[in-house]
């Protein structure tokens, strides 16, 4: 009783439990995180980087599905996307649909900003330490879904210090006309401050058993952004009439492309064994010498 009473007292005084937000202060956390959010959207949009992605059939007789895409500027400053490495398919028992290829693109690294957060119910669940890294944690889910458009529902992690996503753990959702069996793995993505500012994501993993009426069938996927860096537009240099347009920027190109087209090189196998997911870190500052 005594304990109650004075816990009251420090409360009536100023002294309230911060491991607890109000509903007023979890109302503007989800709203900085969301305009952190669309920040982070836009620089993202002036990177390039690397995608790899990897789907893999666990067990005896399973294929694999591979792409390699870079992300990358055109001579005229327009994002667009560089195959690197076509599609190489051996899928047994499941095949990639448009909505995987979808979310692969825009689903697995989902970003909530003040465009779309009207979208979504968001619930604040408590707070969890990911890593070295003290978390908010949110649960979101649609409020309703048209056709033809993707959503996520699960988890999102958001940093208590930066107020940035830096991990998302669930699935993609939506609402598919097509007759037939549909079924989408559940997924974490994992976030890594880039440029000392922004949480991108850099991983994806998934080991899931998809559930079909013809049977189960265990998968394991890996998607990786690597090589990050910040495009930077030229300026034009004009002789007469003539317009030397120097490289908008330089892509995103880490190692030696595979070839594409009927002689593509076959896609190396996916790794043995569980996948880890990195460990969630700020970059640690390094000292200057004296």
């Amino acid at each position: 009783m005594r304990l109650v009473a004075a816990l009251l007292t420090l409360t009536a005084l100023g002294w309230a439990d911060k491991t607890n937000p109000t509903e007023t202060e979890i109302n503007e956390i989800i709203r900085k995180f969301a305009a952190k959010e669309t920040e982070f959207a836009s620089a993202r949009s002036g990177y390039t980087y690397r995608q790899t992605s990897r789907i893999q059939e666990v067990g005896t007789g399973g294929g694999r599905w591979e792409e390699v895409v870079d992300i990358v500027f055109n001579n005229t400053g327009r994002r667009e996307e560089k195959v690197v490495r076509a599609p190489v398919q051996n899928l047994r028992f499941i095949l990639m649909s448009p909505e995987d290829l979808q979310d692969l693109r825009d689903t697995q690294p989902f970003v909530l900003n003040t465009k779309n957060i009207d979208q979504y119910f968001v619930r604040y669940l408590g707070k969890e330490k990911q890593d070295e890294i003290d978390c908010y944690v949110f649960a979101v889910k649609p409020k309703k879904m048209e056709a033809g458009q993707r959503y996520f529902s699960g988890m999102i992690y958001v940093d208590e210090q930066d107020l940035q996503v830096v991990k998302s753990y669930g699935r993609a959702v939506g609402v598919v006309k097509r007759k037939g069996n549909e079924a989408y793995p559940k997924f974490e993505t994992y976030r890594e401050q880039i440029d000392g500012k922004f949480w991108f994501p850099t991983y994806t993993i998934s080991n899931d058993i998809l559930h079909f009426d013809s049977g189960d069938v265990p998968i394991k996927m890996t998607v990786r952004y690597a090589d990050y860096k910040q495009f930077r537009a030229e300026t034009n240099i004009r002789f007469g009439d003539v317009v030397d347009v120097p490289p908008a920027g330089t892509p995103a190109t880490p190692g030696a492309p595979g070839s594409t087209g009927p002689g593509a090189t076959a896609a190396p196998e996916a790794p043995k064994g569980p996948e880890l997911a990195p460990p969630l870190a700020r970059p640690t500052k390094k000292k200057k010498n004296n």
